[in-house]
């Protein structure tokens, strides 16, 4: 697969994962939705979104669980085991299901997630823990086929009125721990390749430096404009996967 790729493909994929870990850097989120719509018009979700998930991993577990007395341990008994349905679902997803299809629900999904973004109202209803449902099969799925599971967890944490620093942590509970469940489910449905790792080798530094520089820009943009700004290019990528 690394041999097919051209060098301007290869120059892409690594101003794409820069890109993506320079957001996170600043901004604490975003990096599966930016690279992986990105990355998949050179190769194939089933590489594009392992090495990203993976990448992700590593960064939220180098940063560790701050506030360990915060984790909300209720909430995330209640999203798990609806998200490890929403794992096991995708894995067979991925096998059964035309790649072409799969990008083209990708990018519609990034489309819907960006507009959302652009024009997203605030809610002061509490949402009842039977929302754990969805939210969690949800997360479960789409994070797994296109990495981009996040926003379900965020939206349901954030509509359960939970305090930030609780927030926080309980995010990053929910992450490491479905993380380690989508990887393991990558491992065991043989998309863990040779070129794969290699592809990972190459990337993790990628990473570090992304996310290094990112932590250390102090940007003038409020965060409400950073935020519009990434869901302009969360349009343009997904529209990129749809016309392909």
């Amino acid at each position: 697969m690394i041999e097919s790729l051209s060098l301007v493909n290869l120059i892409f994929a690594t101003g794409v994962i820069c890109l993506a870990y320079l957001v996170r850097g600043i901004a604490g989120f975003g990096s599966g939705l930016i690279a992986i719509p990105l990355l998949a018009l050179m190769m194939p979700l089933t590489m594009a979104v392992p090495l990203i998930v993976f990448l992700d991993y590593i960064a939220s577990a180098s940063h560790g669980i701050k506030h360990r007395e915060a984790i909300q341990w209720r909430e995330i008994v209640s999203l798990l085991p609806f998200a490890i349905v929403g794992v096991l679902t995708a894995l067979f997803i991925f096998r059964s299901v035309d790649m072409e299809a799969l990008k083209m629900g990708l990018g519609t999904f990034v489309l819907l997630f960006a507009v959302y973004s652009l024009f997203s109202f605030s809610r002061n209803t509490l949402v009842s823990s039977l929302w754990s449902v969805p939210a969690g099969s949800m997360g479960g799925l789409i994070g797994t086929l296109y990495g981009t599971g996040g926003p379900f967890y965020v939206l349901y944490l954030k509509f359960r009125k939970i305090e930030k620093t609780q927030f926080r942590a309980t995010f990053a509970t929910i992450f490491l721990l479905d993380g380690a469940g989508r990887i393991a489910g990558y491992l065991f449905s043989g998309f863990f390749s040779l070129d794969l790792m290699l592809m990972m080798a190459v990337a993790i530094p990628l990473m570090v430096i992304g996310m290094f520089i990112g932590g250390h820009i102090h940007t003038n943009m409020s965060q409400q404009t950073f935020q519009r700004a990434i869901s302009m290019l969360l349009v343009f990528s997904g529209l990129a996967l749809l016309l392909k």
